[in-house]
């Protein structure tokens, strides 16, 4: 798991989510996600910060203190977040560029299976000029809030959209993204061609597609791994992001992050 931690310690909370924070398995080596359930057992939400360094700002994420899949900050979300901002130290500090970072700035960015928001309001914060972070009905107002609460930082108009993959009229209204990220979005084996089709009907020609998603062996997690990236290599080229391009603090063995190109 990840190296760090990921809450500040000395933050000031409230007494129950005090005591809901110092349940997470911060530092677990167990390949599961890192939020275990609330010590009170009670679904409540709470604010997780998370810092960049670089340029002085944080985002402020509200979540659910026990859930399943969107209510929650996954690791793998975290990982390609802080990717994404040591692509814009390494382009403004001009440094390294034969690995060819990322440039957000004049990016329209769409964000697949969103949830809290965590990668797509990370992409508004540090420069793109669009930003569309996309999940089932439900976890919209979760979306939503977390624009609310950031958007004296964002550096640009971010909007919640419903999306159900599969649905093409819904991707069809986003247009073509420049950049396309999700994080740990393979999980449900009936969800991989829906998933599949709306990244392919989403891309362009010059759509960058970067996905993150934390490597899981339990039940039938490789097999369903597994058919994602067949299904990904009948249309996409792909380019794994090797651990030493990415974020030297936050990044993980267990997390691994791709870049995809159409064919």
């Amino acid at each position: 798991m990840l190296s760090v931690a990921l809450i500040n310690p000395t933050q000031k909370v409230s007494p129950g989510v005090r005591d809901f924070i110092d349940g997470f398995q911060l530092f677990s080596r167990n390949p599961s996600r890192l939020v275990c359930c609330s010590p009170k057992k009670k679904k409540m939400l709470f604010t997780r910060q998370i810092e960049f360094e670089s340029i002085g700002k944080s985002l402020f994420l509200s979540q659910e203190s026990e859930g399943d899949t969107g209510c929650v900050v996954w690791d793998a979300a975290i990982v390609l977040a802080k990717y994404l901002e040591k692509q814009r130290y390494l382009l403004e500090k001009q440094r390294d560029l034969d690995v060819r970072p990322v440039r957000l700035s004049d990016c329209h960015v769409v964000e697949l299976g969103s949830g809290t928001g965590c990668v797509g309001l990370t992409a508004a914060l540090l420069g793109a000029s669009k930003v569309t972070i996309t999940d089932l009905p439900q976890l919209v107002p979760l979306m939503e809030k977390n624009i609310l609460q950031n958007h004296n930082n964002l550096r640009c108009a971010v909007d919640a959209i419903e999306l159900t993959w599969g649905n093409m009229e819904q991707g069809a209204a986003l247009g073509t993204p420049d950049l396309l990220v999700l994080a740990d979005c393979i999980y449900y084996e009936e969800s991989l061609e829906p998933l599949v089709s709306t990244m392919r009907s989403l891309c362009g020609t010059s759509t960058t597609v970067i996905l993150s998603y934390e490597h899981r062996t339990t039940g039938n997690n490789l097999e369903i791994q597994n058919r994602f990236f067949g299904l990904m290599e009948e249309n996409f080229w792909k380019e794994s992001i090797p651990l030493e391009d990415q974020h030297e603090l936050y990044r993980s063995h267990d997390i691994h992050l791709f870049k995809f190109n159409l064919r």
